[in-house]
């Protein structure tokens, strides 16, 4: 039944996908700008509301928290696109089957949804891997590595090394161990993918 009304409903799916169409500098931009400190909406809200400010990219303790959030929301429409994907491709009479059976909803997502997805559920999990390597826009329109080195990424240390401190030997050393790193998680994925079939690709 989500299933079919998320399909019906242009808005949501459009809302949904609406960020991920959106460059990486804008969405890190327009964060930026919701949260700070002095003439951001969240944290006006805050005020309103009684609460103290929030730093959110200026606090050490919870700025790459943030970041992550971000990324979070911006990889959301993405994911969920994935997920859905992997929805649709579950024959509608495996369902119907579990429901002759009485398989009630927690039993039939249980034993029938969860092992269908898992191929994708796979996928996903090592597409989020791989991501959090390449987080380099939110930081540098953000906290360019701050406060305190507190969300100094490898990408953004690299870029630090080679362009700022001219430092191109490391930096390239650092970037070919970093394509090692994601080769291998990679490599990775072709196992998980093929240790995780679902019994309609058997």
């Amino acid at each position: 039944v989500l299933m079919q009304r998320f399909t019906r409903s242009m808005v949501v799916r459009g809302v949904i996908m609406l960020p991920y169409l959106i460059a990486n500098v804008i969405v890190a931009l327009v964060w930026y700008w919701l949260c700070d400190y002095n003439l951001g909406i969240i944290n006006a809200a805050l005020d309103f509301l009684g609460f103290h400010k929030v730093g959110f990219f200026g606090n050490e303790n919870i700025a790459m928290v943030t970041i992550a959030m971000v990324n979070v929301w911006r990889h959301l429409g993405y994911t969920s696109l994935l997920l859905f994907a992997g929805l649709q491709a579950i024959p509608r009479d495996v369902y119907e089957a579990a429901e002759v059976d009485g398989a009630g909803e927690w039993r039939v997502f249980r034993s029938v949804t969860l092992p269908l997805l898992r191929p994708v559920l796979a996928f996903v999990l090592v597409v989020t891997v791989v991501g959090s390597f390449q987080i380099f826009d939110t930081i540098a329109v953000t906290t360019k590595g701050g406060p305190v080195d507190a969300t100094r990424a490898i990408n953004y240390y690299i870029y630090q090394r080679a362009f700022e401190r001219l430092d191109f030997g490391y930096a390239s050393a650092l970037a070919v161990i970093l394509m090692i790193i994601l080769a291998g998680v990679a490599l990775l994925q072709n196992k998980l993918l093929r240790a995780n079939e679902s019994d309609l690709e058997r």
